[in-house]
């Protein structure tokens, strides 16, 4: 039978071991929530077609009615604000170049020899980049990039006009322009971009291809190019990045975390549940009394005697039974002080019905009493009403009979002892206070 107590609390040690895992498990969950780093600087280069040729121009093409695609470069650096706007520094360069001056007349073979070259030796521009957000629910990073940029800038270019009446070249000098464009970027890897791009540059001067006319010129730079971001390699683009399926992907990890951990508060509580029933049948067990001779099954070493049978404390039959002898017995003041001093050094384990060591010099002399004088002695054991009622009964129980063993292993007649437990039913003191309850935790001596 102690066998099965002792299982009882090693089945109640696994449970703790097994929750202290658990909380190890799901210690560390701040890191998902910690500030998280983008990369906002990015550089590109790009190359394609400059032409004098735009969907803003006239009906007669600008000062040029036939455009001539040629070769352009350029770069740019660009700081990321936001997921949808960021501000970009661009260069470009190149020429421009057209024919058929609109000034000579249609057809003619003067207006066929006519044309024009510009240089751009170089311009520079601050433009802002507005892309549209990455509103995804479900992926983070958009392949897909549209955008759209405007800014203003400077460039320097100079102009080479052939046949046209009332033109001239020029050399270079310094005009302002406005950029305005669109295009898109695709992903190809987590830090590089496919660009690809149009912008149709308003300058602000008549005289850009040479030709005095009636409007400021304009031309227009179709583009192919690469952007690279710059950064920890880990890091996502701030410009491809859906703040809503980062925000989705935080709550259902956040929500799978307060499950897991809700249903292990309920494995928890249900495996409590169980052990504590477990040790309150136990209990019950334990301190009942199978073969009714006075001696717990836990305590009873020779379970199954006869009744009638006279036992010692440990459940077995007495070879020669003490003769019980009925004469008043005097109880002096002398023998309450053997017993109070007991009751006063009387300890036991937390929780357990096992006596401590250091209560035994004074049990040992309560034995001689009862031995010397045959006194009739009930032990009460009382709890306080901290616990359920069973176990609180059966605990109460429990250090009684420990007592009561003790004794008769220290040579007192078994059946001149009384062992009972009252449990909380019988306080002397409030359970309100953590003192008041150590006084009602306690196991009486009654003399008789």
């Amino acid at each position: 039978m102690k066998l099965n107590f002792t299982k009882s609390l090693m089945v109640l040690a696994a449970l703790s071991s097994s929750t202290a895992v658990f909380a190890q498990t799901y210690s560390d969950t701040t890191s998902r929530f910690d500030k998280k780093n983008f990369r906002t600087w990015s550089i590109g280069l790009h190359g394609g077609m400059l032409t004098h040729f735009t969907p803003f121009n006239s009906q007669n093409n600008g000062d040029f009615l036939t455009p001539q695609e040629t070769w352009g470069y350029g770069g740019y650096i660009k700081k990321q604000i936001l997921p949808g706007f960021g501000i970009q520094a661009d260069f470009l360069a190149g020429t421009v170049q057209g024919s058929r001056a609109n000034i000579l007349p249609a057809g003619s073979n003067a207006q066929d020899v006519s044309s024009f070259k510009s240089t751009i030796q170089w311009s520079g521009a601050l433009s802002m980049n507005i892309t549209l957000a990455n509103l995804s629910l479900n992926q983070k990073r958009s392949v897909l990039q549209p955008y759209f940029t405007a800014g203003a800038g400077v460039m320097s270019s100079s102009a080479n006009v052939r046949n046209v009446p009332g033109s001239g070249n020029t050399t270079y000098d310094e005009s302002i322009f406005i950029p305005v464009g669109a295009g898109f970027k695709l992903g190809l890897s987590r830090g590089i971009n496919l660009d690809l791009g149009y912008n149709v540059n308003f300058v602000k001067s008549n005289r850009f291809d040479g030709v005095a006319g009636a409007m400021s010129d304009r031309f227009s730079y179709a583009h192919a190019g690469i952007e690279i971001a710059l950064g920890k390699k880990s890091s996502p683009q701030l410009q491809n990045y859906s703040a809503a399926a980062a925000l989705r992907e935080a709550a259902a990890a956040e929500s799978a975390y307060l499950r897991g951990r809700l249903a292990e508060a309920e494995q928890k509580r249900m495996a409590d549940e169980q052990a504590r029933i477990a040790l309150e049948q136990q209990y019950a067990k334990d301190m009942a009394d199978d073969d009714a001779d006075g001696v717990a099954n836990k305590f009873d070493k020779c379970a199954g005697t006869a009744a009638g049978t006279q036992v010692d404390g440990a459940g077995c039959p007495l070879k020669t039974p003490a003769p019980v002898v009925r004469e008043r017995v005097i109880v002096t003041e002398s023998d309450r002080r053997v017993v109070g001093e007991a009751i006063k050094n009387l300890e036991f384990e937390l929780g357990k019905a096992t006596i401590k060591e250091k209560s035994y010099p004074t049990l040992n002399r309560v034995a001689d009493l009862l031995k010397e004088k045959s006194f009739s002695l009930k032990l009460a054991g009382h709890t306080d009403n901290t616990g359920s009622m069973a176990t609180n009964m059966a605990l109460s129980k429990a250090r009684a009979e420990a007592v009561k063993s003790y004794l008769v292993a220290q040579g007192a007649n078994a059946s001149l002892i009384e062992a009972t437990g009252y449990g909380p039913n019988q306080p002397i003191a409030t359970n309100k206070t953590a003192a008041g309850r150590q006084q009602n935790r306690r196991v009486e001596f009654s003399l008789n």
